[in-house]
This record gives structure tokens, sequence and C-alpha cells, in this order.
């Protein structure tokens, strides 16, 4: 049988392809074969003989489409102005996106998912190749907010290789590979890798041009022994049961990944790349499976807290420890509100607040309950909770104003909500900093002609690093990255993320 001298092959190999990563994403499945190289000016032109030399000169046919431009979110909605790159060129955003880790506190991962999906001008330097559109997708694919990057790829199109590659693999971890697969056929220009040819003809049915392919593959020492082994038990699992030893790669990709989950050896996503999360929020996931993942991705704001709502209120709790217990005690404190029972949501709230503050979930929590609590009469020992939990949801200003003022620190939450900290104590070393923020207008000397030259999207990326670093414990950048968000109008952000560092631990 075909697939017994495959594994005889595979086995025998021992020269394996190097693996270079492809991008920043080095989880990225090798979905399409190296292009062949390509005819320029450069190759059939003969060289100038001018004794003058002109360099770094890009040439560009008018009106070429520039993918920099695409984004989900238009001014509109967004608030940013259209020029918002100003005079930045592409690299230099590119780098800061892709250096920028995912941002600590709520408020600024909402900021960056604003900017990253922004539907604005291209920045200067942009070409038909999507640097910087590369760099936002990998930011939202480290996020793990699936659907918005594969909603930005389709609208800038995936004709372009790398941004194929990357609509390829969220098809994987999607459960949409079958549309991937027609689009890869559909398209000769985007010639798939040995690996991504077997499995497409497989999802589409070929089994024997899949074996055919694996075997030509191995042959030409284009698929390496592990990769190999795999899409042998893949293609003809009960003949190699026996006989193959199926380890996982040190870099698992999705397309590994999706294969292993066909095969019946699925992987589980916790020690998986966050991305890898998504997956688990298929339907033909169990509910543990997806609470888990739902929490993983919600507390890097890359799921809506009502999608969270939705799998903490699908049906009973049946255990209890760990996400069961965040499971009871939503539908418990949910049913007490319905109710406008005072003494039940006594009772539950500090229950789940505990629970929720442990998963680092205060801020979805807070946007999913603030607006009920307080539309509620409550004990006054619950009110005086339930305020310090609206602080960190975009009720933050009404709750500021019904904050009790007897201590220094209830003072200083209520200035800081209403957005003005003159002559009010800081009664924190954090909240002296952010004091000084709020009452120094001007920005950091350093980026002052940053923003007169009009480099407003740059600044907010700065001003973000600065911020998340400053969580940590530096102040001096806490300063820094309040005082930029201020000047260029972020006075929600800015307040929202000087609330969250006062109330939640972050470091």
């Amino acid at each position: 049988m075909l697939i017994r001298a495959l594994c005889a092959t595979a086995l025998m190999t021992t020269t394996a392809l190097a693996e270079a990563p492809l991008s920043a994403i080095d989880w990225l499945s090798d979905s399409l074969a190296a292009p062949p190289p390509e005819l320029t000016s450069a190759t059939i032109e003969p060289p100038v003989t001018d004794s003058a030399t002109i360099e770094n000169i890009t040439v560009m046919p008018l009106n070429l489409p520039t993918p920099d431009g695409v984004g989900l979110l238009p001014g509109t909605v967004t608030g940013l102005p259209a020029d918002l790159w100003g005079d930045s060129d592409a690299q230099t955003l590119s780098q800061l996106i892709v250096l920028t880790p995912t941002p600590r506190l709520p408020a600024l991962q909402d900021l960056m998912q604003m900017v990253l999906l922004a539907e604005v001008n291209p920045p200067i330097g942009s070409g038909p190749e999507p640097q910087l559109l590369l760099a936002r997708v990998d930011a939202l694919l480290d996020i793990g907010a699936i659907e918005p990057a594969q909603a930005l790829l389709e609208r800038a199109g995936v004709e372009n290789p790398d941004l194929f590659r990357r609509w390829f693999d969220l098809a994987l971890l999607t459960g949409t590979e079958d549309i991937a697969c027609e689009t890869l056929r559909d398209q000769p220009g985007l010639t798939p890798s040995f690996p991504t040819r077997i499995f497409c003809l497989a999802r589409n049915g070929d089994w024997s041009a899949a074996a055919l392919t694996l075997e030509t593959g191995i042959a030409l020492e284009q698929i390496n022994p592990s990769e190999a082994e795999l899409l042998i038990q893949f293609l003809e699992p009960e003949a190699v049961d026996d006989v193959l030893s199926l380890a996982p790669q040190s870099r698992i990709t999705p397309l590994e990944f999706r294969i292993r989950e066909a095969i019946g050896e699925p992987l589980p996503t916790v020690r998986l790349p966050r991305a890898f999360a998504a997956s688990d929020l298929r339907a033909n996931a169990g509910w543990k499976a997806q609470l888990e993942a739902a929490e993983r991705l919600a507390k890097a704001g890359a799921i809506s807290e009502n999608q969270l709502l939705g799998l903490y209120s699908a049906r009973r709790a049946s255990a209890s420890g760990g996400v069961w217990e965040r499971v009871q005690g939503i539908q418990a404190l949910d049913r007490a509100l319905e109710n406008r029972d005072r003494s039940a949501i006594a009772t539950a709230l500090p229950q789940i607040w505990r629970e929720m503050q442990s998963a680092d979930l205060e801020v979805p929590f807070a946007r999913l309950f603030a607006s009920r609590l307080m539309n509620v009469r409550l004990l006054p020992e619950t009110e005086a909770l339930a305020l310090r939990i609206a602080l960190i949801s975009p009720m933050y200003e009404t709750a500021g104003n019904r904050l009790s003022t007897q201590s220094p620190e209830d003072r200083f939450l209520a200035a800081l909500a209403r957005g003005n900290l003159d002559g009010i104590t800081a009664p924190t070393n954090t909240a002296a900093a952010i004091k000084d923020a709020f009452t120094d207008n001007m920005p950091p000397e350093k980026f002052r002609d940053m923003l007169q030259n009009g480099r407003i999207g740059e600044a907010i990326l700065r001003g973000i690093a600065l911020l998340d670093k400053g969580a940590g414990g530096d102040m001096a950048q806490v300063t820094q990255g309040l005082q930029i968000l201020r000047a260029v109008g972020l006075e929600d952000a800015a307040r929202q993320a000087s609330l969250q560092l006062m109330l939640l631990e972050r470091g």
C-alpha cells in the first residue's frame, strides 16, 4: 500500500528543511511555497553608466491601491483624523506596532485596537506591499482578536502571499478551512506548499491525489519527517497507528493544530499562542473549554464582554471551583438584580467580584453590570463596592459624582472621574503621577515636534507604550503617557486608564 511505503520513506528521512520564521508571529503556517524569482526592470534593463548615482528611489505605478490604508472603523466612529499618521513613515509605525506588547490596562487595549482598525490615509512610504497592514494584523493576532483580523484581511483582499498566509491560518483556527482551500484552488498565483496542498486535496475528498502529492513531496525533500508522519496519519490513520510517534513539534502551526484535531489527537490551547484559543469558541468544543478560552481572550480585550456573558449564562454549572465559581456567581448576581433583591445582591456581589479579580476580569465584569448596579437601590456597604466597580466602566463619571468623599482616596477618585484634579491631594505615588499629567496640559518636550508635525498616530502608539511600562512601576512614564493621550484629545481614554491604574493590580 502507498501509505505504508510512505511510512518507511518518512522514517528513513533524516534531513529536515530549515524553518525560518515568516514574520513576528512565528507560529504562522508555511502555507505557500516560496515564489520563484520575478523579473524586474533591474534584471532586464542594462545598467546606467552615468557617473551620477541615485539611491533609495521607489517607483510605483500611478493609481496603485495601497493596502496600508484599509481599515474597519471610519473616523465617524473613532474620532481619529484621516491624516492620523501625518508625516510618520510606514516602517517606523510598523516597528512600533510590532514591538508594543499587549497592554495590561483594558483602556489601553481598547485604544490600541481602535488605532489598529482605524480607516485612515496610508502613511508616507506606503506602497503595494502591505507593510503597515501586516504589522496591524500581526498585533491583532498577538492579542487574539481573530474576527477583526480576519475582517481586515478580507477587506484588503488576500491576493498578496503574506496576507493570504495569515488569512489561511485564521480559517484553520475558526473552522472555515474549506473556504480557504477553495480560494487557494481558484487563485493559481498563490502556490500552496506541499503540506497545504495535501491538506486541501484531502478536505476536497481527493484522497488519491493527496497521497500522490505526499509521495512527491517526500521524494523532493519538500516535506520534513515530522510533517510527513503527521500527514501520513491524516491520510490513512488505520495504516500507521502502531508505527508512528506523533510528538508535537516545538513550533505548533495552525495547520498542524488542525490536522491533529482531524486525526483525533487535539492539542490543548492553554500553552499555545492566544490566537489558538479562538478555536475553542467553536460549537464543537466543550463548554469548559469555551469558557476558559473566552476568559483568556476577554482578559486581553480580544472578545466583547457580552460574548463572555453569553457563555457564562449558557447553562447551569455542573461542577465547582475555578471557572465554575464564576459561572455560578454571574448567574446568582444576574438573578438577584433581575429580582431587585437587595439582600441577595449584597451576598452575590462581593463573592463574584473576588472571583473576577482573581481572573483579571474586573473590567469586563464592570462593563456588564455597572449600569444595572447603579440603577438599583442597594444596601450602603454594597453601594460602596458597586460605585468602585462602576469607576472602571464607561459610567465612571456618573459613579464619581455619587462617590463618597470622606477619604483622601475617594476624593481623588471622584475628582479624577470628572477630569479636574486642581487642589486635590494625591494619596499615593501613582495618584501623584496621574495628577501631574492632569494639572500640566503640555505634552513632554520630546514629543512636541512630533505633534506639531501631525504625527498623531505615532504619538498615540508611543503614549500607549509609555503608559503600559509605567503601569509596571515607573511613575515618570505614567505621567508622560497620560500627557500624550490628553494632548491628542483622548481625554476619555486617559481618565479610564488612570482610574484602572488606581483600582486594578496590573504590575
